[in-house]
């Protein structure tokens, strides 16, 4: 089979290379699955460049979402387990945690189910305790992760304010249901959440950025607001001031979704079924930007890693299904603008 493989850490682009090789063969408990879709998740970008908290041994596959089909021919979704990932034909996945792929979305939108959605409604749901209408703040709100919380949130019955960088990021914001979207290339991020919120700050904050979206976070959260950190996507750790979090009376909290599959498996699974029936009623659907061929992974990666996407890239292995992406009403170019 084909598998893209690391061979070395640096840049996606670089690093990435498409061999042939034997497919790999399941052990105890895992299934081998024929990938339909691979979605494209900036921990792919850290995994090529040796920064991810896993750091499988080389050479290996990146790839941490799929859509793939069982030798029964049942669709799943699932995180394969590395080194043997999703940018290849075939993958392996632990049985025990594959998951039904929703009728409702095709192969690229359920690959892009997992990770983000799963990542948001815990963040959302069981760290925030975010209320129906509350004010939902979510950084980079066009992005694969940012755009399923903003679906999430709206599902929710929150206000949603969306901040973005660019001003085509700024409609896809505004197509996926923000109620109010800031740029923050061309306003005061601060200024324009408080006056969006009648100077009383936004009550959850979802922050996959870091660096200044944090400082920003600080200052813009209302009473009893919540932060909720979930990456740093601007390469930036940011060290918060916790007498800042004391005198205004915030809380800071963090989401490693991961952590859950350890420790608490069976609430993943319930929150799958709360996603598929949310995706079943038309409440949330992944925004699948582009869908390139196997052959474009690598450059695909890269660009995610760059943050000029918008949505989810997914990688579709098969010829003919990436051959459809043309005809796929979001899958226009998304290279606007550095993160969302």
């Amino acid at each position: 089979m084909q598998a893209w493989r690391v061979h070395e850490n640096g840049e996606p682009g670089e690093v990435m290379r498409l061999d042939e090789v034997a497919a790999p063969t399941p052990g105890e408990g895992q299934l081998l699955v024929k990938v339909r879709a691979a979605n494209i998740n900036f921990p792919d970008a850290l995994l090529c460049r040796g920064q991810y908290q896993v750091r499988p041994p080389l050479p290996f596959t990146p790839g941490v979402e799929i859509c793939g089909e069982t030798g029964d021919g049942r669709r799943v979704i699932a995180n394969p387990a590395l080194p043997h990932g999703g940018f290849a034909e075939y993958a392996l996945v632990d049985e025990a945690a594959a998951l039904p792929a929703p009728d409702a979305l095709d192969d690229a939108e359920a690959a892009a189910l997992h990770i983000g959605y799963q990542t948001g409604w815990f963040a959302l749901h069981r760290r925030a305790a975010l209320q129906a209408g509350e004010t939902l703040l979510v950084h980079a709100a066009a992005g694969g992760v940012g755009s399923a919380a903003v679906q999430l949130g709206k599902a929710a019955g929150a206000r949603v304010i969306g901040v973005v960088g660019g001003a085509a990021k700024v409609r896809t914001a505004e197509e996926l249901g923000c109620d109010v979207v800031i740029d923050r290339r061309g306003e005061d991020v601060v200024a324009a959440v408080k006056e969006a919120t009648g100077g009383r700050g936004a009550d959850v904050i979802y922050d996959p950025v870091g660096g200044e979206a944090y400082a920003q976070s600080a200052k813009a959260v209302a009473f009893e607001g919540r932060i909720v950190v979930i990456g740093f996507a601007s390469g930036v750790v940011p060290t918060p001031g916790l007498n800042h979090a004391l005198i205004k009376n915030y809380s800071i909290m963090g989401l490693h979704w991961g952590l859950y599959n350890t420790k608490d498996p069976a609430s993943v699974a319930r929150c799958h079924e709360q996603l598929t029936e949310l995706a079943t009623k038309g409440a949330i659907k992944p925004l699948v930007s582009e869908r390139v061929s196997l052959a474009g992974a690598a450059e695909a990666v890269q660009r995610v890693a760059d943050g000029v996407t918008t949505g989810r890239v997914a990688v579709v292995p098969d010829p003919a299904a990436a051959a459809d992406a043309a005809s796929v009403p979001d899958a226009a170019s998304a290279s606007e603008g550095v993160q969302a």
